[in-house]
């Protein structure tokens, strides 16, 4: 039997990436007591209210079909929140997704086509790749430097360019790094974009958990980047409610024109009483994110501490997101390598950042999702097996 070629272009761009996190799930169902610090799921619940809200417009009969562009409320929600970043935006500047993953898709799928090419920085997050190769386009990897923080750099950006470029895919937070562009950042990256006639596409989910001495900037907000981007995001992170699959894309007028017909064709809407409780998110102050944040960053800052010491493991602190790098290269493996050998010696399931792009290959990507002390066990048995690894060969280099 014949199969469409878009099989062939996800064959290895899919589940299989996260094998270390799916074998974990699988230990901890047979029993084993493994600490998790896999995936970006919330450990705080979304506010009662926000479930209330889903739950009465359920009952009160919100579950017939939508339209394609968003529900009324949800738009008038995203207009009156995206107003404050800069004037001019109206309805005709959004569209509607089940998530961000969904919405990221569709832009893509209006963009870019067999030939063209996506800029993307390397690390990346692991499901960009395979949006990518889904429209036939190719992904051309921009280097995110460790010793520049991974902040994409608009000199490696310009140098990555090819005859067929058509977008930059950008992530502020980003994930796997935690990095926060900064406005000057952004503006050289637009410039960039502007002389090559780019699209910028600019993944924006982790928005609300940027630390507080890391202003959030956006190319959305910038008038001279405005034409030319489109932002993803969604409320899995800001509002802790990732099953909830509500998201949108903002973006130019004329672009969100053209893409209509794709999201219509694609969804036709979301789910009504989920959109309820979206607009209620968006419109009001919850207190899910300034709690994120405060405990993501106390998390990432008391991982840091606990390899002091340890020259084998060298964490990364993030500015952003949910998530901190830890550099085990020294201890000679892969962090896909030392990945399987903590899970299976020490109980604890991270992921390998090899799953993030060649860049992350000497990396692990930990969640900060779990308590501190959780997190202090896990931390000191990733110090006890670098130790452990290197010791036969007498190269311990704790202090």
């Amino acid at each position: 039997m014949r199969y469409a070629s878009i099989t062939d272009r996800l064959a290895d761009l899919g589940s299989g990436r996260w094998a270390v996190h799916t074998t974990a799930r699988q230990m901890k169902q047979e029993g084993a007591d493994i600490i998790e610090l896999t995936i970006g799921e919330p450990d705080v619940a979304p506010d009662k209210a926000l479930l209330d809200e889903a739950t009465r417009s359920m009952h009160s009969g919100r579950i017939r079909y939508s339209n394609g562009r968003g529900e009324p409320s949800v738009l008038k929600a995203l207009v009156e929140r995206y107003a404050k970043r800069r004037t001019g935006v109206t309805e005709e500047n959004f569209l509607c997704f089940p998530g961000t993953q969904t919405a990221l898709y569709a832009v893509m799928t209006g963009l870019v086509e067999t030939g063209d090419d996506v800029l993307v920085g390397d690390p990346l997050y692991a499901t960009y790749e395979g949006v990518i190769a889904s429209t036939g386009a190719h992904p051309v990897m921009v280097p995110l430097r460790p010793e520049k923080r991974f902040h994409m750099q608009a000199e490696d950006l310009e140098r990555a360019i090819t005859p067929n470029s058509r977008v930059v895919l950008l992530n502020t937070p980003h994930n796997p790094t935690g990095a926060v562009l900064t406005a000057s950042e952004i503006y050289a990256i637009g410039e960039v974009c502007r002389k090559h006639d780019l699209w910028i596409v600019c993944d924006e989910v982790y928005e609300q958990l940027v630390f507080d001495d890391v202003p959030f900037a956006s190319p959305f907000d910038m008038p001279e980047l405005a034409e030319r981007t489109i932002v993803v995001s969604s409320i899995s992170k800001s509002h802790a409610a990732p099953g909830f699959r509500s998201g949108w894309a903002a973006g130019p007028a004329e672009f969100c024109k053209r893409l209509l017909p794709i999201s219509e064709t694609m969804l036709f809407g979301v789910q009504p009483f989920i959109a309820d409780m979206t607009a209620l998110a968006l419109s009001q102050d919850f207190h899910m994110a300034p709690t994120m944040r405060a405990n993501y960053r106390r998390r990432a800052e008391t991982a840091a501490q606990a390899f002091a010491g340890n020259n084998l493991v060298r964490p990364m602190l993030p500015e952003g997101g949910m998530f901190i790098l830890l550099d085990i290269s020294a201890t000679g493996l892969t962090g896909l390598q030392f990945a399987w050998e903590l899970l299976q010696q020490e109980g604890v399931a991270v992921m390998p950042g090899g799953s993030f792009g060649q860049q992350a290959n000497g990396f692990l990507r930990i969640s900060l999702t779990v308590p501190d002390d959780t997190l202090l066990i896990a931390m000191k048995r990733i110090s006890d097996l670098a130790d452990r690894l290197v010791a036969p060969e007498g190269r311990r280099a704790t202090a």
